[in-house]
């Protein structure tokens, strides 16, 4: 495919977003034209987003990288020069040896996310390498870990209602998600559900496209997702709106988490969370009543000082009323587990001589850059844009800045962090790579082929860590394998039971292969919990030292509708920043036409505060807190409630604007297994011309 200059070729969406589309790139002249969807994909079906269908637009980008560069300026300066790949190698083969010498392999450190969601892009040779040179390990837990950790210490595993199922849900709960921009498909389905009768509610703290098009729209105040769960519980023990036959064969706990909703009624849970009384006592209603009740839970909610067990608490309620018996009911907060690959086969964890060695929490980057005790004296960034999207991101700079830190960047652009880079490669896009793309969603696995030659002297990462680990003098029968015997390896998984089936030759000849959902009938009667049912009351949480039945904590930093603001208090405003509609992260950032459709990095402000700082509609504003300075455009609106202020996409920063919005965002852990915090953040906010501050004027 990738030889031949003019055509249509199947091909996948590589973005972290859960559809994993199905695509047909057309090609002319060697070139891609345009980028639509495969109608023959089971799932999607030919239906794609604005992000990829304007992936050309990125892959022929005129500032992508095509060979590999020097840093010849100061870090951050832009000033490089152009060197070989030979060169490259040799120099970063060179430091990692002396290094390794000097202060030891952990004193090297990757730093990767999902920018490519292909098992090879970000699990494959590159596991290898960094396994075998003994480098220190990331924690990946920059998005999905709290939430993860809740929902397993309820369900077991990483998996819940199959997406086509959920056509049959008569009560569709969005909680804490804009599917609308995150999850097209799901709200494909949601609609054919809409057409037979069904309901769609959406919860969040932001009037989001999602919320305009639900039928009802609940605001709460920031991280009280937990109250408003167990406000519901109150209701349907209260009502008698539980399946208690269910709750006696199914799940451990009902007793004692009966005992614990009391302590939340609809009037304490109200004053919380900002959602009226009656409100409360509908959507309980709804929910008990409903034949097939469906909860959608998004990715927002986890990222708080309380994430997990806002999840955790959320995935307590289709059992209350026994949604997991019904077809399309239940809920869904991942379903990866179902297309779990061998990863050990991939990343060899065997080659590594210091199994016990250190870990680095991704979200804790900026302070780990500062250890004085064994220092990290290496970074390699690949699949990430750490200067945009890690939190604290100013911490983050000043660390990238070290002279001493020799940094090495592999990416498409020349990003926010490619600048402070050493040694930049420049890296192929999905479509000149081989891969292979489960979906954290849908039930099918795919094949990605090239269908693009490789542009300029890109490489991917499986050659690229190929050739260091030739260049290391490690095994080469280990890092000489090909894409097809390393995905082969990799789908050979006995222990996961839905693979089976799924093998290399089926991929090459269908493109699509679903996987073997027949395990899923016995759901829940082979739950991995200690209990071996839905856990309400999980010992598990309570040995970690967390509370074991869902409880609300207020956050760290923040403000819940009881706990308001102090008179004079320094930031009063919380500070939420999900995602646009038109990047991914900070994918398609550097893009003029997303950067067109998305206008201009703003700041959504309620009436009611704006008009307390004497800002209008489009005035340019200051947001500030002690970790960092944005300067945006006030947006003033009433889609949240007042005193939660909302910027939505992670913009790369332009010359001479303050637009990164994580420096704003705190680098703490959240509650369960080490997660972000992004949004467990306070702010002020002031007009441009009167905000007379900088960073190390202010305290937090």
């Amino acid at each position: 495919m990738k030889h031949s200059k003019d055509g249509i070729f199947p091909a996948v969406c590589p973005l972290d977003c859960p559809d994993t589309c199905g695509l047909l790139v057309h090609k002319q002249d060697g070139k891609i034209v345009k980028v639509e969807g495969n109608s023959e994909h089971p799932v999607t079906r030919g239906a794609i987003c604005n992000k990829v269908r304007n992936m050309a637009e990125r892959v022929h980008h005129p500032e992508r990288l095509m060979h590999p560069l020097r840093r010849t300026g100061p870090k951050g300066s832009g000033a490089f020069e152009q060197i070989s790949w030979d060169e490259a190698i040799t120099e970063i083969a060179g430091r990692f040896k002396q290094l390794s010498q000097e202060y030891g392999p952990e004193s090297i450190l990757p730093y990767y996310f999902y920018g490519n969601m292909g098992v090879l892009s970000v699990g494959g040779m590159d596991r290898r390498f960094f396994n075998r040179l003994g480098a220190s390990r990331l924690d990946a837990k920059i998005c999905s870990a709290a939430g993860t950790a809740g929902w397993v210490y309820t369900m077991g595993m990483d998996g819940g209602a199959s997406p086509e199922d959920t056509v049959n849900a008569d009560l569709i709960i969005v909680w804490g998600g804009n599917i609308v921009s995150t999850n097209m498909h799901q709200v494909v389905f949601a609609e054919q559900a809409r057409k037979r009768g069904a309901k769609v509610v959406v919860i969040d703290v932001h009037r989001n496209r999602t919320a305009q098009w639900g039928d009802w729209f609940l605001p709460l105040y920031p991280g009280t997702d937990t109250a408003l769960a167990l406000g519901l519980m109150h209701i349907l023990f209260r009502d008698g709106l539980t399946d208690d036959a269910f709750l006696e064969k199914y799940t451990v706990g009902h007793k004692e988490l009966r005992e614990q909703a009391l302590g939340y009624p609809p009037e304490l849970v109200s004053q919380i969370t900002g959602v009226a009384v009656q409100d409360i006592e509908q959507l309980a209603k709804m929910y008990g009543e409903a034949q097939v009740p469906y909860i959608h839970i998004g990715n927002g909610l986890q990222h708080h000082d309380n994430g997990g067990m806002n999840v955790r608490s959320i995935a307590c309620l289709p059992a209350l009323v026994g949604a997991w018996l019904k077809p399309g009911g239940g809920a869904v907060k991942s379903n990866g587990a179902y297309s779990s690959t061998n990863a050990r086969a991939l990343a060899r964890p065997d080659l590594r001589s210091n199994p016990r060695g250190r870990s680095i929490n991704m979200n804790r980057i900026g302070e780990a850059l500062e250890l004085k005790e064994q220092p990290i004296m290496s970074l390699f960034v690949y699949c990430s844009n750490p200067l945009v999207v890690a939190p604290n991101a100013d911490k983050v700079k000043a660390g990238f800045a070290r002279e001493d830190l020799f940094t090495v960047v592999h990416d498409l652009f020349m990003t926010d962090t490619a600048l402070y880079a050493d040694i930049v490669l420049p890296a192929t896009s999905t479509f000149e790579n081989t891969d292979l793309f489960g979906s954290y969603w849908h039930h099918y696995m795919q094949l990605q082929e090239p269908v693009l030659e490789k542009q300029g002297e890109c490489k991917s990462n499986v050659e690229l860590f190929s050739l260091l680990g030739k260049a290391m003098g490690f095994e080469p029968e280990i890092f000489g394998q090909s894409e097809l015997e390393m995905i082969r390896e990799t789908l050979d998984h006995p222990s996961n039971p839905y693979m089976n089936g799924v093998t290399l030759e089926r991929l090459m000849a269908e493109r699509f292969v679903k996987l073997d959902m027949k395990p899923k009938a016995h759901y829940l009667e082979n739950l991995p919990t200690p209990s071996g049912k839905i856990e309400l009351y999980s010992q598990a949480m309570e040995q970690a030292g967390l509370p074991p039945l869902p409880q609300y904590t207020p956050l760290k930093e923040g403000y819940d509708g009881m706990r308001r603001p102090e008179q004079g208090a320094a930031y009063p405003l919380m500070f939420i920043s999900p995602p646009n509609h038109n990047f991914l992260n900070s994918t398609f950032g550097n893009v003029d036409k997303h950067k067109k459709m998305e206008k201009k990095p703003a700041l959504q402000i309620h009436p009611e505060d704006a008009a307390a700082r004497d800002i209008a509609d489009g005035d340019d504003i200051t947001v500030y807190n002690g970790r960092g300075i944005v300067e945006l455009t006030a947006m003033v609106t009433e889609k949240m409630l007042p005193g939660t202020v909302i910027s939505q996409g992670l913009w790369w920063e332009g010359e001479g604007t303050r637009q990164r919005v994580n420096v704003l965002t705190p680098d703490r852990l959240s509650d369960m297994d080490g997660g972000a915090t992004f949004f467990s953040s306070t702010v002020e906010v002031k007009k441009r011309e009167q905000a007379l501050v900088s960073p190390g004027s202010m305290q937090l």
